[in-house]
């Protein structure tokens, strides 16, 4: 009896340690974030198919809107792999209303250019076009996409990293348009919530992004958003996937 005594009071400091440092590492990192993301600029995040906003972004956005940036959002397909790419669209302007992106900054290309195929490699420079004529026309300061996993490997998530890498590497983004890519993790750590968090507190290079509770539930509203695609094994994904609650990323 005295030991599960010891054991509970033993685990009630750690957890109070571990959230301590995890309060303190947020702090500091906000004040990090403010001084490097700056306030009010304007961000465009480049997603390959509806969803993934909310799937793997929901913790940037909602991050971004804390300062208060202005959020554009470029989605390169309708999602149309098995013909539901109409549904998808509406979907995916209901979940950008849920995490407080107003659709007049929503735009979705539905254009055989660039299908919903895994087997299917998108064209760099045709990607990279449509994205820097997305970047100077709305006065982009900060890039948002995925980094060179994909977060999930699928080829078109790789292909958005592929072309804003171009433009990057070639001199071809304005001056002071910056890009952050988000950071894909083992599969592990994909799936312990927010067991991960000590690792990315660690781990993270440039920012790093933590929901609160509240702010979780708002992600998982406008995942829900998305009913075509909440089979079991998304809903699960939705419990315990570390992208519904933590982002972290890196600067190009």
């Amino acid at each position: 009896m005295e030991a599960m005594w010891l054991l509970c009071v033993a685990a009630a400091v750690v957890a109070w340690g571990f959230l301590w440092v995890w309060d303190s590492s947020e702090r500091v990192k906000s004040r990090e974030q403010r001084g490097r993301l700056g306030a009010e600029s304007r961000t465009l995040l480049a997603i390959a198919h509806p969803d993934d906003e909310a799937m793997f972004f929901a913790p940037t956005v909602l991050g971004l809107a804390r300062l208060r940036h202005w959020v554009y959002l470029l989605c390169f397909s309708a999602g149309n792999y098995y013909n539901q790419g109409e549904t998808r669209k509406k979907e995916l302007l209901q979940s950008c209303d849920v995490l407080g992106i107003p659709l007049s900054r929503v735009m979705i290309i539905d254009s055989r250019d660039f299908p919903d195929d895994p087997g299917v490699q998108w064209d760099t420079e045709h990607v990279a076009s449509v994205l820097l004529q997305h970047i100077e026309v709305n006065g982009i300061n900060l890039v948002v996409t995925f980094d060179a996993g994909g977060v999930s490997g699928h080829s078109n998530h790789i292909a958005l990293y592929a072309a804003v890498r171009a433009l990057h590497s070639e001199g071809k983004l304005p001056k002071g348009c910056s890009v952050l890519t988000l950071q894909s993790v083992n599969v592990l750590r994909k799936y312990i919530s927010l067991l991960d968090l000590p690792l990315s507190l660690l781990h993270t290079q440039d920012v790093l992004f933590v929901l609160n509770s509240k702010e979780v539930a708002q992600a998982k509203r406008a995942m829900s958003c998305h009913r075509s695609q909440l089979l079991w094994f998304r809903r699960l994904y939705i419990l315990f996937s570390r992208y519904m609650r933590i982002n972290s990323l890196s600067f190009l």
